[in-house]
């Protein structure tokens, strides 16, 4: 029964973790086009770690990085209010490369030259 309730309070960390990001000022990460990616709470919910992705690459999700590291104390609290959670689990920060991945293989897909006709002729086989 508890990890029902810590999947649910995942899920709600990582929804008001995006809106929060949209909120902050920092220009490292509201000029950066960012994505969460993974959000994992630990069972005791005293540690909470956020992926974070950014389309322009893995040097500009570290960059991000940085300044969610250094406004971590205001997405905290706010996480706090707006969660209502009795206590509220520190955050930790990891920049991955896995949208500039997805769309590094999008690209690979869309240039090959596959027609339809090819496609269609071998699922009648």
């Amino acid at each position: 029964m508890a990890s029902h309730r810590i999947e649910r309070t995942t899920e709600d960390i990582k929804r008001e973790l995006t809106a929060i990001f949209r909120e902050l000022k920092d220009p490292r990460v509201s000029q950066a086009f960012l994505s969460i990616v993974r959000v994992e709470v630990t069972n005791d919910l005293s540690y909470c770690t956020v992926s974070v992705s950014a389309i322009e690459g893995l040097d500009r999700a570290k960059q991000a990085v940085q300044g969610l590291k250094s406004a971590a104390g205001f997405i905290r609290r706010e996480l706090g209010h707006r969660l209502r959670l009795r206590h509220v689990p520190e955050l930790i920060f990891n920049a991955t490369d896995s949208i500039e991945y997805s769309a590094n293989i999008s690209r690979i897909l869309n240039s090959l030259d596959i027609k339809q006709d090819e496609v269609e002729d071998d699922e009648s086989v």
